[in-house]
């Protein structure tokens, strides 16, 4: 349960931050203060950062971390397939898994981004939503190192989502290298038949690039 609960914190605080995020902020914290100390301390360092923040302002750098910045990526499929063919066949599975569970998928919003993921392995099936985690765990550490490494308060987020997977073993840590060295794949698609959400990192013309993130605790 400490699991599941973490998951859907870390659902909603990854979300585009609006008003009524905010207004959740007390919940949140609740919820959070009773998990374990290594799910709990960082999520309610992030409830505290976004307390008494302006929403524009939150909005603005929500956008420069993950929608200009081709390492800080929430949408997980990017990471293993970049924008090549194989990503739409991968996006095709968790589509899959959705409805194999009784949910139809909301076209607003790609189904690998992690929010998404997140809230599907919170509310509706947790070992399925375990394993799209652990099946794209590689992804997971080079985004939580990408924010690490920038500085963002998003950090503490992904350290705690993380924190809810095993440690990582000898073969991971070389796919987490390999990542780290050499990026997603680059050969470009079109992928408008999976949906085209504003803030996607994959299909914007505005992408930075950043150096890979340092490898720690291997």
């Amino acid at each position: 349960m400490s699991r599941r609960t973490a998951w859907q914190c870390a659902s909603l605080l990854l979300d585009y931050p609006t008003e009524e995020l905010l207004g959740r902020l007390p919940a949140i914290r609740t919820a959070a203060a009773a998990l374990p100390e290594r799910l709990a301390s960082p999520l309610l360092g992030f409830v505290d950062h976004l307390v008494g923040s302006d929403v524009a302002e939150l909005q603005a750098a929500y956008v420069d971390t993950f929608d200009d910045r081709r390492r800080c990526n929430l949408f997980l499929t990017y990471f293993a397939h970049g924008d090549t063919r194989k990503r739409g066949m991968a996006l095709l599975r968790f589509k899959q898994a959705y409805l194999a569970a009784g949910v139809v998928p909301d076209d607003a919003e790609l189904p690998d981004h992690l929010s998404v993921v997140l809230e599907f392995a919170a509310t509706v099936d947790p070992d399925v939503g375990y394993q799209l985690l652990e099946d794209h765990r590689a992804g997971l550490e080079v985004l939580r190192m990408s924010l690490r490494d920038l500085g963002s308060p998003y950090a503490a987020v992904l350290e705690a989502v993380c924190a809810t997977l095993p440690a990582l073993r000898g073969d991971e840590w070389n796919a987490v290298r390999r990542l780290a060295a050499e990026g997603p794949p680059e050969e470009e698609v079109g992928l408008t038949p999976y949906g085209t959400p504003g803030f996607d990192p994959a299909l914007t013309d505005r992408s930075v690039d950043l150096p890979m993130p340092t490898v720690r605790g291997a």
